[in-house]
């Protein structure tokens, strides 16, 4: 839990701040042990925390921006430059508003004598447990500026993966919405004209006909009934996917998808090797670092092993077991490394290794994507043309045959 407190330092100044402890004495037990006086112990609510500048409609930080400040922040702590007055040149130069009142935000905590760390923490949508247990580790042992570089490049390839699986994306999105502008300008403009000949002639339509002329009726006499319909949809289905019943089947189901599945796989697996790599190696204990990474994935199958795995840790249960147990979701190799890692005493550097093979991976993955995609696309396309084609030509040919 977290608590709000305040106390009297060993200079004698009064100091506010945010801890974590299973209760209230044993924070105070803690502030004693350190030299200092509790004055005031109360659970802290991050409603508490807020305020109207620091509102989310304001805007959120960036990845990019994230990596900027860490590494411009461990270049200037390298320099000498005390962290007070280079969070103070930072925030000067930051022009996002957000970000600005949390720089602002963590210099007056900082001034007050709280740590980094603690202030960070009131941050929990810019700052992610992985940062703030990192830079808590590098206060702790005091090299914090080596802590921040290591955090900037950890962000640096999270956001290069991601920016490829968005790139990745980027050709099959638009393809499916030019199909789609295609077919609403279809439906207004060239349906009606042919639903208009149909009539004249007076010919029986097809059921793909009476289809196609019910969707472009409604779309023309309807049209905001139909983009609520639509939105609906979306909003709909958007909501019942994020549904704790449904993500279950829909996260097992994306695993199944050939390619897409192994994808998945070495995703969760980069991410997984990558930020349990960088919290081992910044000295946090392996069961408060597997239970950062829970946080960090968002398939709930992996988020599910990596709970177990703390369990099984705590009953002296080796990490590499839970791996090699779940081969279905962890390649074997992964179990196997990470085994050498824990005998030999070098587990963060086997991550580290893990991570880079797997981001390699899925790397040159998403590199063939556009390839793989563009014959399911061909087939998607032949298939819409297709049936809009049949739909309307087929009641032409029937007054063809009927005039000869």
């Amino acid at each position: 839990m977290k608590f709000k407190y305040k106390e009297q330092n060993k200079e004698g100044k009064t100091v506010e701040g945010v801890g974590e402890a299973t209760d209230t004495f044993a924070l105070a037990k803690e502030i004693r042990e350190r030299g200092g006086i509790p004055l005031s112990i109360k659970e802290f609510s991050e409603k508490e925390n807020k305020n109207f500048l620091s509102f989310d409609f304001l805007g959120g930080v960036s990845l990019s921006e994230k990596i900027m400040f860490t590494n411009n922040l461990s270049g200037m702590l390298s320099a000498g430059l005390s962290l007070t007055r280079a969070m103070s040149v930072l925030e000067k130069q930051t022009s996002n508003i957000t970000f600005n009142n949390i720089l602002k935000s963590l210099i007056d905590d900082v001034n007050k004598g709280g740590t980094l760390s603690s202030g960070m923490s009131k941050f929990p949508k810019v700052f992610s447990g992985v940062f703030v247990s990192m830079v808590k580790s590098g206060e702790e042992s005091g090299n914090l500026p080596n802590t921040l570089k290591e955090i900037g490049v950890t962000l640096k390839k999270t956001y290069d993966l991601n920016r490829k699986i968005k790139g990745a994306m980027i050709y099959p999105s638009i393809i499916v919405g030019a199909i789609f502008i295609i077919g609403v300008l279809m439906m207004i403009f060239v349906v009606p004209t042919l639903t208009a000949t149909f009539a004249d002639i007076g010919v029986a339509l097809p059921l793909p006909t009476q289809i196609i002329i019910f969707i472009s009726n409604f779309l023309t006499q309807h049209y905001l009934l139909f983009t609520l319909v639509v939105g609906m949809i979306i909003g709909g289905g958007f909501m019942f996917a994020r549904l704790k019943f449904t993500q279950r089947y829909f996260d097992s189901f994306i695993l199944k998808i050939p390619m897409v599945g192994t994808l998945i796989q070495e995703m969760n697996t980069a991410r997984t090797a990558r930020t349990l790599s960088s919290l081992l190696s910044s000295g946090v204990d392996v069961s408060k670092a597997l239970a950062i990474t829970e946080e960090v994935l968002q398939n709930v199958h992996y988020k599910e092993l990596i709970h177990k795995a703390i369990g099984s840790i705590e009953k002296g249960i080796a990490l590499s077991i839970s791996f090699k147990e779940n081969v279905h979701l962890y390649p074997v190799m992964v179990g196997e490394m990470v085994e050498v890692g824990e005998e030999t005493g070098k587990l963060s550097s086997m991550l580290t290794d893990i991570a880079n093979f797997y981001e390699n991976e899925v790397d040159n993955k998403t590199q063939n994507l556009s390839t793989i995609i563009e014959p399911i696309l061909m087939i998607f396309i032949g298939v819409f043309v297709g049936f809009f084609a049949i739909a309307m030509l087929k009641p032409m040919y029937s007054v063809m045959d009927n005039i000869k």
